[in-house]
């Protein structure tokens, strides 16, 4: 199995270790606003503050296959936002194991992460398998069960596998543990693009 490096931001990487800051401090903000209740002074103060960010990012977009948001494996989460902050520690051709931490961000409610943040982070885990060394492939269906809560800010182990494979079809499944809990787990079915499929 291969050992994952774990270098935030490595340097020669599109985008340089500046852009990992810029993905962190973004989910430092995301966190900061869910957890928060602002006046509305602080709220217009923050809110000119995000428009001049976006501003300043707006002469750079590019189109998908340019960006670097979900292509930098060197970042947790490939450097997507919208994916919790995942570390892959080990991989091969037929399993993924990684750590994760839900922040005020993905909060649910009651101290628990929500539940979609867990199933975006199942989805993460299974295509990242599903196509690694393959033909591409895109979910079909993720079923996810919630056996208990999953906490945030604590550092949890996500382990995926390949259950099986039937032609065109690729069976995984994905598991959350909080220590030796499980706190939830995922049956998927990714089914390998036809030619000219987008």
């Amino acid at each position: 199995m291969d050992q994952i490096s774990a270098t935030p931001g490595v340097a020669g990487q599109p985008g340089g270790p500046e852009f990992g800051r810029m993905i962190e401090a973004l989910r430092t903000v995301q966190a900061a606003i869910t957890g928060a209740a602002p006046p509305p002074e602080v709220s217009a103060e923050v809110g000119a503050i995000l428009e001049t960010v976006a501003g300043a990012l707006e002469p750079y977009l590019v189109g998908e296959d340019e960006q670097l948001s979900g292509h930098r494996d060197d970042l947790p989460g490939r450097g997507q936002p919208l994916l919790p902050p995942l570390w892959l520690d080990e991989r091969d051709e037929t399993h993924l194991r990684g750590r994760v931490t839900f922040d005020r961000f993905h909060l649910g409610g009651n101290g628990a992460a929500h539940g979609g943040a867990i199933t975006v982070l199942f989805d993460e885990m299974l295509g990242r398998l599903a196509n690694a060394g393959r033909n591409r492939a895109r979910t079909k269906y993720l079923q996810v069960e919630y056996h208990r809560i999953t906490p945030l800010d604590t550092e949890l182990r996500v382990e995926a596998k390949i259950a099986r494979v039937e032609g065109r079809k690729r069976f995984l499944t994905c598991a959350l543990y909080d220590g030796e809990h499980l706190t939830a787990d995922a049956e998927g079915l990714f089914v390998e693009l036809l030619p000219g499929q987008p």
